[in-house]
């Protein structure tokens, strides 16, 4: 099979264009915000033995995704791979791994996708190449931090979309609408949401994408929880990716497959804009990893077993929360995820969100990322993927600090909701 990004196809055209050679670089005098929830999750993860803050389902094991091969085939795909060369892969990523994931959209190329580190490669990458300082960007918001902190970095205006507690986390396609302007060069969205568990629907995606074209904006979607979908819940919409012209689709092995070590993301957007991307990238990563990159083709393969044991997973760790909840009723509460993996959990103690965190962590050796991180207080992030034994037990020593704390003397009270940003 030959491969497009040695033919004369647009992207090769677009590689070769003298315009690539004025593209503006920042990251020598990028200033950056601190990237706080990183900055927490790392100073816990390696310690912490009961982590239920965790994004992404629980992790897989080489063995595990080798087990869906039957047992012949297992063993000669094992020994491809230690005869692997770990020299350089294909830049781009291989042509085999860009076709399988081509294949997930409609109407895409190889040529159209980017393999990346992660789906915060692909993201850093398009906001470097689509921003000029001075842009106007509209962001979700909450938000991992890096869909509005990177834009804001490049020197760009960011207006916040902001999911209210008041409104069950919903989005607000009217507040969408008067916050973007003539001047609106990218709109960011994420679903489904981290960290609320929010979903747009298929049509308001149609919505979005008939404002961006308005205004001559694009849209950067990241959907690193596609195929998470919530047993007996909501279907997701389709990738925006589907709906061409304006928009691009970000996606990761990471979150629904449980491979985030494999460091596995891409774009899936306009060649041109591909392949200006991968440009950039060679100043960054260079490539994906080979025995990586191996390894994704192979989980590609097999999507439909990983999703029916992510959704397995997912199934034990509601019912577990749900009961939870019920139980500690007086002192928390939540709105389950329509999708996706995460939720807030909002408690009534008289207490910081990130002193909460430490101290859970610290004492009980359990993480609940703090809501400040994402610019909410009294709100702790939970995810339901863990593996389900460690997550029920993270869930009983939760309810072990709470009944402490009270017992201490520390007092209820009402949540002040979004902190200022």
């Amino acid at each position: 099979m030959q491969d497009p990004l040695r033919e004369a196809s647009p992207l090769r055209k677009a590689l070769e264009s003298p315009s690539l050679t004025r593209t503006r670089c920042i990251f020598p005098s990028m200033k950056i915000e601190t990237f706080a929830l990183e900055r927490w999750m790392t100073a816990w993860e390696m310690k912490t033995p009961f982590d239920i803050a965790e994004s992404g389902i629980f992790p897989m094991s080489v063995r595990e995704l080798l087990a869906f091969e039957p047992s012949e085939e297992s063993g000669r795909i094992l020994e491809r791979l230690l005869d692997l060369r770990l020299g350089y892969s294909e830049a781009p990523g291989t042509l085999e791994l860009r076709s399988a994931i081509a294949a997930t959209y409609r109407d895409t190329k190889p040529e159209e996708v980017l393999v990346t580190t992660g789906a915060i490669e692909a993201n850093f990458l398009l906001f470097n190449v689509l921003l000029e300082p001075g842009d106007h960007v509209v962001a979700v918001y909450p938000a991992y931090q890096q869909l509005y902190s990177v834009p804001r970095a490049i020197g760009c205006a960011v207006a916040l979309w902001k999911l209210r507690p008041e409104t069950g986390f919903r989005f607000d396609l009217d507040e969408l609408e008067r916050l973007v302007t003539p001047r609106t060069r990218l709109i960011v969205i994420n679903t489904p949401h981290n960290p609320t568990g929010a979903m747009l629907s298929a049509e308001d995606l149609r919505r979005i994408d008939r404002l961006a074209c308005s205004v001559g904006a694009r849209i950067l979607s990241d959907e690193a929880y596609r195929w998470l979908e919530i047993p007996g819940g909501e279907p997701l919409a389709p990738p925006m990716r589907n709906l061409g012209g304006v928009s691009i689709s970000v996606g990761t092995l990471s979150k629904p497959f449980g491979l985030p070590g494999l460091r596995i993301g891409w774009i899936a957007g306009p060649a041109d804009l591909v392949a200006k991307c991968w440009a950039t990238r060679d100043y960054v990563s260079l490539s994906p990893g080979k025995l990586n990159d191996a390894l994704a083709v192979l989980a590609f393969k097999h999507r439909d077993r990983i999703v029916e044991r992510m959704q397995a997973i997912v199934r034990r760790n509601l019912e577990t929360a749900h009961a939870w909840f019920a139980e500690h009723a007086d002192v928390v509460s939540w709105t389950p995820p329509r999708g996706g993996l995460l939720a807030l959990l909002r408690y009534e103690l008289d207490m910081p969100s990130l002193d909460l965190a430490n101290h859970l962590a610290e004492k009980y050796g359990v993480m609940l990322a703090p809501g400040s991180a994402f610019g909410i207080e009294n709100h702790l992030r939970i995810g339901i993927g863990q593996e389900p034994e460690t997550f029920a037990e993270g869930l009983r020593r939760t309810s072990a600090c709470l009944a402490d704390l009270r017992a201490s003397g520390t007092p209820l009270r009402a949540s002040p909701g979004f902190l200022s940003s």
